[in-house]
C-alpha cells in the first residue's frame, strides 16, 4: 500500500484536534487585561497540547517521510496514535478548567503516555515492515529519547498525586526537549 493516503488523514486529524482545542478557549467578557487572569491556566494548557500536537505532526511528517510503504498493521497503529492524540483536547481543557489539580494532571500525564506507548508501535511496525537495513531502523533503533519521555511521564503522572504542577512542569520539559524536528531522520534523508 502507498502511504499518502494515511499521511493525508493523519494531517487532517490532527488539523481538527487544533482546532478542537482552539474552539474550547472561551473569549472572556471585559476589555480590560485584568479579565484574561481567569483563563490563564486553560491558554497555558492550551499551549502546551498545541505544541503537543505539533510535535507529532512534525515527527509523524519526518517518519512518513522515510518509509516507502505501509500494511494494515501501520494503518492500525496510526489509528491507534490518533486516538490518543485526539484526547489532547479533553484532558488539556480539564488541566486548564481544574486548574492544575491532581486528577486532570495525571489523566493528562496518562493519555501523553499512551500517546508516547502508541509512537513506538507504529516505529517498531514500521521497522518490521522495512527490514533492518532501512532508513526506519537506522533512526529509531534503541530511541533513548522515546523511551526516557515515556518514563518521565510515568513518574510524573504518581508525582501529580502529591504536586502535580511539578507533574506539569516534567510535561513541559519533555514537549521542550522534543521541539525541535527529529534530526535522526533529517540526517537519513534525501532530500
Amino acid at each position: 500500500m502507498i502511504k499518502n493516503r494515511l499521511e493525508a488523514f493523519s494531517d487532517g486529524v490532527m488539523a481538527i484536534i487544533i482546532t478542537i482545542m482552539v474552539l474550547e478557549m472561551k473569549i472572556p467578557h471585559g476589555d480590560d487585561l485584568s479579565v484574561l487572569k481567569p483563563v490563564l491556566p486553560i491558554f497555558i494548557s492550551y499551549i502546551v497540547s498545541f505544541i503537543y500536537v505539533g510535535i507529532y505532526w512534525n515527527n509523524h511528517h519526518h517518519m512518513m517521510h522515510v518509509v516507502s510503504k505501509v500494511n494494515g498493521r501501520v494503518l492500525l497503529a496510526n489509528l491507534h496514535l490518533l486516538f490518543w492524540i485526539s484526547l489532547f483536547p479533553f484532558t488539556s481543557a480539564w488541566i486548564g478548567e481544574n486548574h492544575f489539580s491532581t486528577w486532570p494532571v495525571a489523566l493528562y500525564g496518562f493519555v501523553l503516555f499512551m500517546a508516547s506507548m502508541a509512537w513506538y508501535i507504529l516505529a517498531r511496525i514500521l521497522m518490521k515492515l522495512h527490514g533492518t537495513d532501512s532508513a526506519i531502523t537506522h533512526a529509531y533503533g534503541q530511541d533513548w529519547k522515546g523511551k526516557l519521555s515515556s518514563a518521565v511521564y510515568l513518574i510524573a503522572i504518581f508525582i501529580a498525586f502529591y504536586i502535580p504542577i511539578i507533574s506539569f512542569l516534567l510535561y513541559c520539559l519533555v514537549a521542550a526537549v522534543w521541539i525541535l524536528p527529529d534530526y535522526r531522520i533529517e540526517r537519513l534523508s534525501k532530500d
